[in-house]
């Protein structure tokens, strides 16, 4: 425990409807080592904001955490009241949202936006934050900081939006910091710069970081262990190499086979048929199911994660079937 900063257990969540429980996440363990960075990855509706936002207890009705633990350096922030984990957000643990124009403020200055998020939290001067809100926009790569600090944040370009993002969240250099599609909308060149930000910021201000996106290519850049996710489940975890190298997961092989090489032209695109069942009538057994080429009897049956190789876990029985076969 020592050297873990995020250590989530059997976390769910539920969305209770007129027409019944959406189970959003359910029973996702996660763990999150000292200065790494873990990627979740899948498609459009799999869990991933949602495993997020339950992380950082910013559900809102109708949903809740209905199970599970989530310890943040030993932390159980599911015990906590909702005033003390609005004083742990932004100090311990911050939150990068997928289009920064959505959540920062059209009528304020960026500057002020970021000003705000440290003197919440420290006992200091307006002076001082403002000291300490250029010295991370120089950190950030942010040019000309004090011009930028004075911009609306329509006069900015999305890269630039997008670190001061990143600035708000890392000013009082949390423990734990989680981005969700932090490169979405931006082109592959701002995308690799924000990218190499975040991985210098782990090296430097000793911050743990948990990735979320869609794109595997951004995955497989940055992240030390990947977890998959489908229907509100983990179904593969793996170190980034072995799951780029040795996908078990039926769903893990499609989104890997669904990326066009560069290398290879002639590649053919494949697809996964179908899309995420809906959470309110899910297939027996295992969800994917309904979409998967190497379906058999036994999938039927409740599928839990099991483990292939050291650190490899899978939620599928014919993984189970080539480990004991």
């Amino acid at each position: 425990m020592k050297n873990t900063t995020l250590l989530v257990e059997h976390l769910s969540a539920s969305f209770f409807t007129g027409r019944g429980e959406i189970k959003a996440v359910n029973d996702v363990s996660i763990t999150v080592p000292r200065r790494s960075i873990i990627g979740i990855v899948g498609e459009s509706g799999c869990g991933k904001s949602m495993t997020a936002r339950s992380i950082m207890r910013l559900l809102k009705y109708p949903g809740k955490i209905v199970g599970g633990s989530i310890r943040l350096m030993g932390k159980e922030l599911t015990a906590l009241t909702d005033a003390e984990m609005a004083n742990v957000r932004g100090e311990e643990i911050s939150m990068i949202f997928q289009e920064p124009m959505t959540s920062l403020n059209p009528v304020m200055k960026v500057g002020k936006q970021v000003q705000e998020a440290i003197l919440l939290h420290r006992k200091i001067t307006k002076k001082e934050a403002k000291e300490e809100v250029l010295r991370m926009f120089r950190e950030v790569g942010i040019s000309e900081p004090e011009k930028r600090y004075n911009c609306y944040p329509h006069e900015l370009s999305g890269g630039l939006r997008q670190r001061i993002m990143i600035a708000m969240a890392m000013i009082c250099r949390p423990k734990l910091l989680i981005a969700d599609e932090p490169t979405t909308a931006l082109d592959v060149t701002v995308e690799a710069q924000i990218l190499e930000l975040m991985k210098g910021l782990r090296d430097t201000v000793d911050t743990s970081i948990v990735l979320i996106s869609h794109n595997l290519g951004v995955i497989a850049e940055v992240c030390d262990y990947v977890y998959v996710m489908y229907a509100g489940q983990i179904v593969e975890q793996a170190d980034t190499f072995t799951l780029f190298e040795d996908p078990r997961h039926p769903y893990t092989k499609g989104l890997m086979a669904s990326v066009k090489s560069l290398e290879d032209k002639n590649t053919v695109l494949e697809t996964i048929h179908g899309t995420v069942p809906n959470l309110l009538e899910l297939p027996e057994g295992c969800a994917f199911s309904p979409r998967c080429g190497e379906v058999c009897e036994n999938c039927r049956q409740a599928q839990s994660l099991i483990e292939v190789a050291p650190n490899h876990l899978v939620r599928c029985y014919a993984s189970k079937e080539v480990q004991h076969g």
